[in-house]
This record gives C-alpha cells, sequence and structure tokens, in this order.
C-alpha cells in the first residue's frame, strides 16, 4: 500500500481537487478551445446580486420553475 502525504498549506489557502486522470485531460482540451473571458463591472454585480439571492433562499429550483412557465 502506497502512502502520499499532502502538505498542508493545500487545504487551507488553494484547497485540493482530486479527480481522475480522463477527467482533467478533457478539462485541459476544453481550456484550450474555450478562451476565458473577464466579467465586466455590470457583471461582476449581476453575478454578486445573484449570489447573495441565492444565499437568502430567494430563487427557484427547476420544479418551481417550470411550474411558473406552465401557469
Amino acid at each position: 500500500m502506497k502512502t502520499i502525504t499532502l502538505p498542508r498549506e493545500l487545504f487551507k489557502e488553494e484547497g485540493l481537487v482530486i479527480i481522475p486522470r480522463s477527467d482533467y485531460e478533457e478539462f485541459l482540451s476544453l481550456k484550450k478551445v474555450i478562451s476565458l473571458v473577464n466579467a465586466t463591472s455590470s457583471e461582476k454585480k449581476a453575478i454578486q446580486a445573484g449570489r447573495k439571492e441565492i444565499k437568502n433562499g430567494k430563487y427557484l429550483n427547476l420544479k418551481q420553475l417550470k411550474n411558473e412557465l406552465e401557469s
């Protein structure tokens, strides 16, 4: 049995994500195709407002949204 020791700093500062190699390779290939776009200040404000609404429970789940659209 192999033992791997990871530095505690990985958990505290940056976090640690473990995924299968195939998923990581797929991510890298997609990263080459899809360019990252910097959000404008108004987009950042909208994202922040949306996160606040989610935190406060002001959102619809998929079932609720379907019911709203059917009405």
